[in-house]
């Protein structure tokens, strides 16, 4: 790690912590030169593969944005959609994989939105899923009835 003082291009770890439960690594450098302290924090590259076949970095951001729009109009809270956003990355993490298909994301975000609102949570599954009859809105909306109907655990 060079030194953003210096440029030196020999620092030292002194500490290292997880940070983020546990998505990063913070660690506490020194630079042996300089004498200066500084701090980097490292984190996994998690990448999205697009049905298109491009690559892109997973953004946290991308997920919040689709599912707002879902629940325009919906008595829905930021801080809902971040804590969302925050399910929705940590399920994908856990797999552990280093790329993950996009339709993986999108059924990640499914469960937590059903969770959240329901009128979302349909607005979101009649595009994600491709709803194109009237039909499928309504097994949809039966589906959800009968685990609404169901005794919960």
């Amino acid at each position: 790690m060079r030194c953003p003082f210096c440029q030196n291009q020999d620092t030292r770890v002194i500490d290292s912590r997880a940070a983020e439960e546990g998505a990063a690594i913070r660690r506490r450098r020194s630079c042996p030169a300089c004498e200066r302290r500084f701090t980097t924090q490292e984190t996994v590259l998690l990448m999205v593969a697009k049905r298109s076949g491009v690559t892109e970095p997973f953004s946290r951001s991308k997920i919040i944005a689709g599912v707002r729009r879902a629940c325009q109009g919906r008595p829905v809270s930021e801080d809902a959609l971040a804590l969302l956003g925050q399910r929705v990355e940590e399920t994908i993490r856990a797999r552990g994989a280093a790329e993950v298909p996009s339709h993986e994301i999108g059924l990640a975000i499914l469960g937590p939105l059903r969770d959240l609102d329901e009128v979302a949570y349909l607005r979101f599954a009649s595009v994600y899923r491709s709803f194109e009859s009237l039909e499928d809105f309504e097994n949809e909306i039966a589906e959800l009835r009968a685990e609404r109907a169901a005794p919960q655990d």
